[in-house]
This record gives structure tokens, C-alpha cells and sequence, in this order.
């Protein structure tokens, strides 16, 4: 069983940064992949980025690619996802989850937050 818990969620202007975290407990990373994901009020959820559980191969959405980091540390038990660049249309309740594979498919990752608050204005 894993728990994952986000944090790092906020309230920024339009072109800041903010920097999320998913702390693991129960087991570490190490033999998952790790995915973000998002969904804003009245959305459907949105997959944001991936990192792989070997080789760290890291999968962007087309709308985060360029502005969003995701990563992970050595010990393996945090997953962070780096924001710049921010914009208006980023706000969203922002989820972590972990799969067996680095994908976009929500389907394919069986443990997930509870999600952090992202609010970004214009």
C-alpha cells in the first residue's frame, strides 16, 4: 500500500512559479512510475507529466511542455513537479498518482492523492 500526500499548492500571479511535492509513505517510488495530474471545476481530470521508475524518462502534455519539471529524488519517496511560467488557465486541483508505467492514461496508475489547490491569477 502506498499513501501520497501533495503540498506546495497555492495562490501565484500569472508568470510566477510555484513548486508542488508528493511525498510517498508505505513504500518509495522506486518501483513505480509517478505521474501528475490535474482537473479545474467543470473539467474532465487532464494528465500533466510523467516520470518512468527506471531511467527517469520524463512525458509532458503538450500544454506544459517547456514551463513544467517533473522529478523525483534519490531516496525515491518524492515526486516533485516544478511550475514556471505560470498561467491562468494552470489553475486546477493538482493530483500525484504512481503506475507501472510512465503514460498519459489515468487508468494506468492505481495509487493517488488527494490533490493541492493551484490558483493562478491574472
Amino acid at each position: 500500500q502506498v499513501q501520497l500526500v501533495e503540498s506546495g499548492g497555492g495562490l501565484v500571479q500569472a508568470g510566477g512559479s510555484l513548486r508542488l511535492s508528493c511525498a510517498a509513505s508505505g513504500r518509495t517510488f522506486s518501483g513505480y512510475a509517478a505521474g501528475w495530474f490535474r482537473q479545474a471545476p467543470g473539467k474532465e481530470r487532464e494528465f500533466v507529466a510523467a516520470i518512468s521508475r527506471s531511467v527517469g524518462t520524463t512525458v509532458y502534455s503538450d500544454s506544459v511542455k517547456g514551463r513544467f519539471t517533473i522529478s523525483r529524488d534519490i531516496a525515491k519517496t518524492t515526486v516533485y513537479l516544478q511550475m514556471n511560467s505560470l498561467k491562468p488557465e494552470d489553475t486546477a486541483v493538482y493530483s500525484c498518482a504512481v503506475g507501472s508505467a510512465a503514460v498519459s492514461a489515468g487508468t494506468s496508475y492505481f495509487y493517488w492523492g488527494q490533490g493541492t489547490q493551484v490558483t493562478v491569477s491574472s
